[in-house]
């Protein structure tokens, strides 16, 4: 039996998440109903990033063991099958102890905001018109690095142990009008990025000072951070695994 990951590439806004939910249709439902078409049995696939409703993804992995080689060309028939809002960019044959969540040493994520109205950024990122302060922004993403425990940008109903994370990068850069918050760690939480980038947004328009951003993330009560952003504008960027990691089949 051969251990598989698959690589996938989404836009979130037709899902109700990438997790599969029972009478939801998700990224997982669409994938693992190619594979049963194509296969012609039902193929069970463990993820890699769970993400929300709306939530896209640049990359995010799958595993699944299989008793059969996987041609290249079968991308291609797969793709053929998957709706246009998702793609699979390539199959890897792994170890037979590997696996897609818990061997992620990283994950990246992005949160894109624009201030004037622009129907061709419609659902691809934030429309918030207002003025932004963009070093005070730039001081509540440094602010960030300062801390491991996110217990207030995690959202309730969570079956975390904890709620510490290692952040690796927090920054905001800029072009004219268009913002996007850039953040790499070792674990997210639920919620986690939404929940940074709506209570962040709140220090850059002046509504809360950094003194009081500091004093949510110490406190660490969630009922204190705005996660009122929408998800179509947060990406999952990259998940990264060990130096070499593909290289390992056997």
């Amino acid at each position: 039996m051969q251990k598989y990951f698959i690589e996938v590439s989404y836009k979130g806004a037709d899902y109700a998440g990438f997790q599969i939910q029972e009478n939801a249709v998700t990224v997982q439902s669409e994938v693992e109903h190619a594979l049963a078409v194509l296969f012609k049995q039902k193929i069970s696939l463990t993820g890699s990033s769970r993400t929300d409703a709306e939530v896209n993804a640049l990359q995010n992995f799958f595993h699944f063991d299989f008793d059969q080689p996987i041609p290249e060309r079968y991308i291609y028939n797969l793709n053929a099958i998957l709706p246009s809002a998702i793609v699979i960019k390539r199959i890897i044959a792994v170890q037979a102890n590997a696996h897609c969540r818990f061997d992620a040493v990283s994950r990246e994520y992005s949160y894109h905001v624009y201030k004037n109205k622009n129907p061709f950024l419609y659902h691809q990122a934030y429309y918030f018109p207002y003025t932004i302060d963009f070093d005070l922004l730039q001081q509540a993403a440094t602010a960030i690095m300062q801390y491991t425990d996110f217990t207030s940008f995690s959202k309730r109903n969570t079956q975390v142990k904890n709620f510490m994370c290692r952040i690796i990068e927090s920054r905001w850069s800029r072009k004219e009008d268009y913002m996007v918050y850039h953040v790499k760690a070792n674990r997210f939480l639920r919620g986690m990025v939404r929940g940074l980038v709506g209570t962040m947004l709140q220090v850059g328009r002046g509504k809360m000072s950094i003194e009081n951003f500091h004093t949510i993330i110490v406190n660490r009560d969630c009922t204190k951070a705005n996660f009122a952003v929408p998800g179509y504008g947060l990406f999952l960027v990259q998940v990264n695994y060990p130096s070499g990691y593909f290289e390992q089949t056997t």
